[in-house]
């Protein structure tokens, strides 16, 4: 299965922020899309950061609560790695889980084209163990069609 795959299914709706905006606003982004993670973007197509609930907190931690007034392009993560819809869902997992990401940005021609997150991807899985299980059920009780 390819990173296309999910997108088809997910959509490809993401939701950037530019690099000026206050975490504090950054915060109300993520409640208000019930996502762990936004892309850093000046134009919507490029990808220049991605911040996750995570960089949130570590800051918080860090430096307290004045992070909340500081932009996003403080904590965030500029050094992104992103994938290209044709990308094995395979490697993006194991992308996922060596390099510990729980977001990854589609690129497209050098546009950005989606995000893939680690609940798509275990959404994913468990989709097709389902599948799998029925499959194998219909076949022992003989009711395939």
């Amino acid at each position: 299965m390819r990173i296309s795959d999910i997108l088809r299914v997910k959509g490809d709706q993401v939701v950037t922020v530019p690099p000026d905006t206050p975490v504090v606003r950054l915060l109300e982004v993520l409640a208000q899309h019930r996502i762990g993670a936004v892309v850093v973007s000046r134009d919507g197509t490029s990808v220049e950061g991605i911040v996750s609930e995570r960089d949130i907190v570590r800051a918080l931690a860090a430096r307290g609560a004045d992070v909340l007034a500081e932009p996003v392009s403080i904590i965030a993560t500029t050094q992104v790695r992103t994938v290209a819809p044709d990308a094995q869902l395979e490697d993006v997992e194991r992308l996922m889980t060596e390099r510990r990401f729980r977001h990854v940005p589609v690129v497209t021609d050098g546009v950005l084209s989606g995000v893939v997150s680690i609940g798509d991807v275990v959404k994913n899985r468990i989709d097709e163990l389902e599948s799998e299980r029925t499959t194998l059920a219909e076949y022992i009780t003989g009711e395939r069609s």
